[in-house]
């Protein structure tokens, strides 16, 4: 079989559109080629999936490869794409089953000694993969977030050659569960640590109750920052749904979501001299801004004037 297809997926904005990872083997001098609006991250996949297929024991093809990323007019961004070029290669190369890839979706960033790097938005794709009925392949270090979404069979690899083992059947992973154990999420600031201040409590506590927002005015030293951390922990519990949204879109940050913040508001406090772009967000490839990481949450803006 010279022709591979693999299911991936590509983060635009919070949501994850389906990405058909096609790999074709062709007679003519052996070349690399990787088309479907890649952007340079995705092109220098090349010289990181010949290297980790090399140095993971497996054979490259000695032929004309040919990498096609459809849809043709998404734009793909990222090393998320490099293992399931890696298994589109093996599977039409013959070195692994290529029926095995036809009901999992694959993510991950290589290293040129076939380890697997962490990526971002992996959230988002087990949601979608979720939806489409498809179990997924993460990196180890996404593993949790992924387990997260709880609406598909999340596996963990560490490395090419471990994944490769699932895929044959040689050494099947169990799923992956999700470890957010409430006991051991960091805790939020209590406001009962504050002393005096009633004024300023009480006005906390009838915003929180009313969803209202909230000027704190006054010198410097005399708490605003602190009873305004406080402020989350008056703030109801989070929905599963809501804590899914909050847990998506902090995926897509680049430190990417801690696990021992699911199901907690979030706290943001930018700057004061933060820019409008760090702000709203934005960018070639969307990124959420402050205003965004704080869904759910509080935004704190600490010297507004």
């Amino acid at each position: 079989m010279t022709l591979a297809v693999v299911h991936s997926r590509a983060v635009t904005g919070v949501q994850a559109a389906e990405v058909t990872v096609e790999c074709d083997l062709g007679p003519g001098l052996p070349t690399f080629a990787v088309v479907g609006l890649a952007e340079t991250a995705v092109k220098e996949s090349r010289d990181r999936v010949r290297s980790a297929i090399q140095n993971s024991g497996f054979e490259f093809p000695a032929r004309r490869v040919v990498i096609n990323l459809a849809p043709a007019d998404l734009p793909k961004a990222g090393g998320c794409f490099d293992l399931p070029i890696a298994l589109g290669i093996l599977a039409a190369s013959g070195q692994i089953p290529a029926s095995a890839l036809a009901d999992v979706e694959v993510l991950g960033e290589l290293a040129l000694d076939g380890a697997l790097r962490p990526v971002t938005g992996v959230l988002a794709s087990t949601l979608a993969a979720g939806k489409a009925g498809r179990s997924i392949l993460v990196p180890a270090d996404n593993a949790q977030e992924a387990a997260l979404a709880d609406c598909a069979a999340v596996f963990s690899v560490s490395s090419l050659t471990m994944a490769t083992a699932h895929l044959r059947g040689q050494c099947p992973l169990p799923p992956t569960l999700a470890n957010a154990d409430p006991a051991t999420r960091s805790a939020y600031p209590d406001l009962r640590d504050v002393r005096g201040q009633e004024g300023a409590k009480r006005a906390l506590l009838i915003a929180a109750v009313g969803g209202h927002h909230l000027l704190l005015s006054g010198p410097p030293g005399t708490g605003k920052s602190m009873l305004a951390a406080r402020l989350p922990g008056l703030l109801p519990p989070l929905r599963r749904e809501e804590a899914l949204e909050v847990a998506a879109i902090h995926s897509l940050h680049g430190a990417g979501f801690d696990v021992r913040r699911w199901g907690q508001r979030p706290f943001r406090s930018p700057h004061h001299s933060a820019s409008a772009a760090a702000l709203v967000g934005g960018g070639s490839n969307p990124r959420p801004g402050e205003i965004s990481l704080a869904h759910g949450g509080v935004l704190f803006l600490d010297e507004l004037t």
